[in-house]
């Protein structure tokens, strides 16, 4: 049996109209597996950890940890959130700021009545996982911001809880701070496993963290999976391009020859001979530019103009006109030449990729879903 099971889960908010944030999502989250919601702001993706949590109760289906039933709409089971046993770390750390450290790291263990020798021995305990061990006597005013995220975190270790909800957790730290704090928590999860429904819009997080992601649209999973079949295989143009493939190139054939934006392709064709229409996408650190095709010898390429080019220290920017289409090419800075140093608005160059790099979809009135995992083979010279 799955540790966490949603049958038929269904939230609608009222309005004119009405909007749909969760759309009869079913999913399964075994023991000590870490799931990450990932999509854009409106998905459904903070709704659905808020009923997972019983901060939002669901207009219909079910919800249960092993044989305890937390939600259930046509039983009239709705369990408040202290009933859960669960734990959450916010956007927004949600420190009591009149409390030490240690009194808000102790709070859950305090709501549930725990006192004494066990509290205190489980509070630093779980002070000392998130290596704030000695911050236990401060107050949250007197932290860093990624302090105040691993006590939060603490806080949320604290119970043993069954489950733990982190709700954008992240997104308030500056990057270097936001990468020393994920990593700690990915080894973190190695070693207690603790089960957990992480929520993010951030890729990188998602593929960092997860044992599986689910891309959300819409309040339904567009796509579930681990992050490798996630980032490799994308199973719709709508994930491919939130994983970052967000170069998108509508093609068609005609008697043989592949265009884009009117634009011919060499040295591609579809392994599916049904798509005469088709949309290409690619990662941007996947396109190579050159002043000649021969210089991109073995790869697919097209003809374009560049609109600019900015300097990002180990990489550089370049935005490439291809007839009607705007493509951007991330080049290292480290390895590439003079020449693509010394690019400027309005030079023809050649863009080129492998192309078992690039991934094809039907168009939108065909469900826009991956026509096969590696759709592409180059052509022979």
């Amino acid at each position: 049996m799955s540790h966490i099971l949603v049958k038929g889960l269904h939230k609608q908010f009222a309005g004119k109209p009405p909007t749909t944030a969760i759309d009869d999502l079913d999913f399964a989250i075994e023991a000590g597996e870490f799931i990450v919601l990932l999509g854009p702001s409106g998905c459904g993706k903070t709704t659905t950890l808020r009923c997972l949590a019983g901060l939002e109760t669901a207009g219909s289906g079910a919800i249960s940890l092993g044989g305890t039933t937390w939600f259930d709409s046509s039983r009239r089971i709705a369990l408040p959130p202290e009933k859960r046993n669960i734990g959450m770390v916010f956007q927004s750390y949600a420190l009591w700021p009149h409390l030490t450290v240690r009194k808000n790291i102790g709070y859950p263990l305090q709501a549930r009545g725990t006192k004494g020798p066990e509290a205190a021995k489980r509070v630093e305990e779980a002070a000392a996982l998130v290596d704030c061990a000695t911050l236990l006597d401060r107050y949250p005013a007197q932290l860093s911001g990624g302090q105040q995220q691993r006590v939060s975190l603490a806080r949320s270790l604290v119970s043993r809880p069954d489950l733990i909800l982190f709700d954008e957790p992240l997104s308030n730290l500056d990057a270097k701070l936001r990468d020393d704090v994920r990593a700690h928590l990915h080894e973190l999860h190695a070693r207690l496993k603790f089960t957990a429904v992480f929520v993010t819009h951030d890729q990188s997080e998602a593929l960092a963290l997860a044992d599986r992601v689910a891309v959300m649209r819409a309040g339904r999973f567009e796509q579930i999976g681990t992050p490798f079949d996630v980032f490799e295989r994308p199973a719709t143009e709508y994930v491919a391009d939130f994983i970052g493939l967000s170069n998108r190139l509508p093609a068609a054939r005609i008697d043989g020859v592949t265009r884009v934006s009117g634009v011919e392709v060499e040295g591609l064709v579809l392994a599916s001979a049904q798509h005469d229409e088709f949309v290409l996408r690619i990662r941007p650190e996947d396109l190579r530019l050159a002043p000649d095709r021969g210089s991109l010898s073995g790869l697919t390429t097209v003809a374009g103009t560049v609109i600019d080019s900015v300097f990002g220290g180990r990489h550089l920017d370049v935005y490439v006109a291809v007839g009607g289409l705007r493509l951007h090419a991330r080049i290292e800075a480290r390895t590439t030449d003079d020449w693509a140093r010394a690019l400027r608005g309005g030079e023809p160059v050649v863009v080129g990729f492998c192309p078992d790099f690039a991934r094809a979809y039907g168009l939108e009135n065909e469900g826009s879903r991956l026509i096969t995992v590696q759709p592409l083979v180059a052509t022979k010279d």
